[in-house]
């Protein structure tokens, strides 16, 4: 999955956060997250984790990529159920603590298997007349890929009021499409289109304008990405105020998500919006910058 930011903090990103060497969307407890959620946060990452791999990682086509997210399912469905031995079924490494998980917190089973909806999604959206039509539609992808991340560390936090839903879907929007537009070099070798087919339209290209050859007269791929980090911009904005809905050290561990995300629309920025060339990254330098920006949220 095109699922974020590498090296933000781990409760962060494609939906609070991104690890090194793997770009996530998906959380890994940090030295922020309270010890005792720290397995269970854990455990989902692991879950989304396998997912990603199994619908991106190696050469397998797409019908066994499905195919292997569909038995996938069923072992969640089972584990949800509470009729699963998880030793007995395929990927007991990850099933047996998100077992443990769900039973200790009552997880929501539909969040979850949102998750797989997105990743089924990716595959399915690597063949060419599965593109995304319009900006409607990628958040209505970013509501399976990214959001149900937010609502399940809401969950874990207790926290569960309609505002503060909807800023956290906000901020998760925000780092999948933040996530998207950094990452356009990496999608079109595998062929993912995430670009909304009417922006392009408007400027007269296609998703083959974006090619890494393309490095001049590239005014429209520049203004298209620019259009789509600004909106992104303006979804984690919205969602920022969430960060004094949340208690404790997840409050802090939202602030630098936050601000890593907006720092990395800086860093789009400074390339000129072409990252269909370079993917930028965040380096150790941005974050006493952002520690530093969180500070006065």
């Amino acid at each position: 999955m095109s699922t974020s930011i590498n090296h933000t903090p781990a409760l962060a990103n494609k939906a609070w956060s991104a690890t090194v060497g793997h770009y996530e969307n998906f959380p890994v407890a940090s030295w922020l997250c309270p010890q005792a959620l720290r397995p269970t946060v854990q455990a989902l990452y692991h879950f989304a984790r396998t997912a990603d791999d199994l619908a991106d990682e190696g050469n397998a086509t797409a019908a066994q990529r499905l195919d292997a997210l569909g038995a996938y399912r069923q072992a969640l469905a089972q584990v949800l159920s509470g009729q699963g031995d998880s030793k007995t079924m395929a990927w007991p490494k990850v099933f047996g603590p998100l077992q443990i998980a769900i039973a200790s917190h009552q997880l929501p089973g539909d969040c979850l298997h949102a998750l797989l909806d997105a990743f089924e999604q990716d595959v399915r959206h690597t063949e060419a007349q599965h593109r995304y039509a319009n900006t409607d539609e990628l958040l209505h992808y970013c509501e399976r890929s990214a959001n149900p991340v937010g609502r399940l560390l809401l969950h874990l936090q207790g926290v569960g009021d309609a505002l503060a839903l909807e800023r956290s879907d906000a901020i998760c929007s925000g780092l999948q499409l933040i996530n998207c537009w950094q990452d356009l070099s990496v999608d079109w070798a595998r062929q993912r289109h995430y670009l909304p087919r009417d922006l392009l339209d408007q400027h007269g290209l296609d998703w083959s304008d974006f090619s890494p050859l393309v490095r001049q007269n590239d005014w429209a791929q520049r203004h298209v990405v620019q259009t789509l980090c600004a909106q992104a911009r303006s979804l984690m904005n919205t969602g920022a105020p969430l960060v004094h809905q949340m208690p404790g050290r997840m409050g802090w561990e939202l602030r630098l998500v936050v601000q890593s995300g907006l720092r990395m629309i800086d860093r789009i920025e400074a390339i000129e919006h072409r990252t269909w060339l370079q993917r930028p990254t965040l380096q150790t330098t941005d974050w006493p910058l952002c520690v530093w920006r969180s500070l006065f949220m």
